[in-house]
C-alpha cells in the first residue's frame, strides 16, 4: 500500500457508533461520544487535538444538541480539526483565508445556529487578516478559535504571522515582528477576548464555554504548540515556554443558569460577570489592579507582559451589554432563510413608499 493510499484511508475512518450503554449523559440525554467526530490524523501530541477535545467536553457540559451548531474553517492544520469534534452538526470547509465571510453569511441566513470559527495563525493573521479585521468590527455572533502554533504546520513549518521575531527553524531565522490577534481583536472592538493554553483543559473549556454563551464577536486565541516544527525552547508557541511563561490574569468558572453547579473557588476576590443572557462568569482574581471591563487596560496589560517575554492567558476583556451583527442592521427577529418570497419581496407599493421616504 503506498503512501497515498494510506493518507486517504487515515483521513476518512470514522469512530465506532456503538458504545456502551451506561457511559454517563448530560441534561439532554446525550454521552460524550454524542459530541466526537472522526478520529484524528495530526500528529500525535499536537495541541489541536487538545483544543477539539476541551470543545467536546465544553458543548457536552453545555448541553448543546449537535445540530443546533455550525463548524466553520479555511485551510490548515487548525481546519482540519473541525472534522474531529461534533460530527453531528452542521460543518463547512471554506478557501484559504476566507472563513469569516462564508460564516457572516450564514450567520445572516440562520441567527438561530451556534456558529464556531476554527482557523489558525496562518488562515487568519496571513492570507485571512482582513477578513479576521471585518468579522470583527462587524460584531459577527460566533466563536472565533484561532489555533496559533506560529507556523505553517500542513506545509512544512514556514513562519506564520504570529511567529516570534528571532524564531529558529531548521532552514531559517524569523526577521519580522508577529502578530497579536489579541492585541488587533482589542483594537477592533471584539466584546470578548480571551487567550487558552492547549495544554491547560482547566483553563480551556470554561473559557470556551463562556464564549459560546457570549453575543457577539467572541475570539478565543489558543497557543498550540507545532510539535513536528515548532516545540522548541526558544519558541513562545511551545509547551515548555508557555508552562514556564504563563501569567494567568484569572481563574475562571462558568456557571449557567440552568440548575447548580458545584466547583471549588480558589482564595481572593471574586468578579461576577453578567452577560446579556442572564448567564454568569465568575472570575476568581490573582491580581487587584486587572480589570476584564477596561479595554484599554486589557490591551496595555498584554503589550507590558509580552515586552517581559510573557504570555497572558484568560479572559482579557468582555462587554457585558454586547450586541451583535443583527442588532446593528436591525434585521427581522425571523432568520432570513425562514422568509417566504412575499416577505421578502412586498412589491412596488412598497418599495414606492420606501422611495418616497427618502425624497
Amino acid at each position: 500500500m503506498g503512501e497515498r493510499e494510506w493518507f486517504w484511508i487515515m483521513t476518512y475512518i470514522a469512530k465506532p457508533k456503538l458504545h456502551h450503554p451506561a457511559l454517563p449523559k448530560n441534561a439532554i440525554g446525550f454521552t460524550h461520544r454524542d459530541y466526537e467526530g472522526r478520529i484524528s490524523t495530526l500528529c500525535a501530541g499536537c495541541g489541536h487535538d487538545s483544543i477539539s477535545a476541551a470543545l467536546i467536553q465544553a458543548c457536552f457540559e453545555l448541553a448543546i444538541e449537535p445540530h443546533r451548531v455550525a463548524k466553520l474553517s479555511g485551510i490548515g492544520c487548525s481546519s482540519k480539526t473541525p472534522d474531529y469534534f461534533l460530527g453531528q452538526s452542521h460543518g463547512f470547509n471554506a478557501v484559504h483565508g476566507r472563513m469569516p465571510s462564508v460564516l457572516t453569511g450564514a450567520n445572516l441566513a440562520n441567527r438561530d445556529l451556534i456558529y464556531l470559527g476554527v482557523s489558525g495563525d496562518g488562515d487568519s493573521a496571513s492570507i485571512g487578516l482582513g477578513q479576521f479585521a471585518h468579522c470583527v468590527r462587524r460584531g459577527v455572533n460566533m466563536v472565533y478559535i484561532c489555533e496559533n502554533n506560529g507556523v505553517y504546520g500542513l506545509t512544512k513549518g514556514q513562519f506564520s504571522a504570529t511567529a516570534d521575531k528571532g524564531s529558529k527553524s531548521k532552514t531559517a531565522v524569523n526577521s519580522d515582528s508577529p502578530i497579536d490577534l489579541v492585541s488587533l481583536a482589542l483594537m477592533l472592538g471584539a466584546t470578548f477576548v480571551a487567550r487558552g493554553f492547549s495544554g491547560d483543559k482547566h483553563q480551556l473549556v470554561p473559557l470556551l464555554k463562556a464564549a459560546i454563551a457570549h453575543k457577539g464577536s467572541a475570539i478565543l486565541d489558543v497557543i498550540s504548540p507545532c510539535v513536528q516544527f515548532n516545540n522548541n525552547p526558544e519558541s513562545t508557541k511551545s509547551y515548555d515556554f508557555v508552562r514556564e511563561h504563563n501569567d494567568a490574569v484569572n481563574r475562571i468558572d462558568f456557571i449557567v443558569p440552568r440548575g447548580e453547579i458545584r466547583a471549588d473557588y480558589a482564595p481572593g476576590t471574586v468578579s461576577e460577570v453578567k452577560q446579556h443572557d442572564g448567564s454568569i462568569i465568575r472570575l476568581a482574581k490573582l491580581r487587584d489592579d486587572y480589570d476584564p471591563h477596561d479595554r484599554a487596560a486589557a490591551m496595555a496589560f498584554c503589550q507590558a507582559h509580552a515586552a517581559k517575554g510573557e504570555v497572558v492567558t484568560g479572559l482579557l476583556y468582555i462587554e457585558e451589554d454586547a450586541q451583535d451583527m443583527h442588532a446593528h442592521l436591525n434585521t427581522v427577529a425571523t432568520p432570513l432563510n425562514k422568509l417566504a418570497e412575499a416577505d421578502l419581496c412586498p412589491g412596488s407599493k412598497a418599495l414606492d413608499t420606501i422611495n418616497a421616504s427618502y425624497r
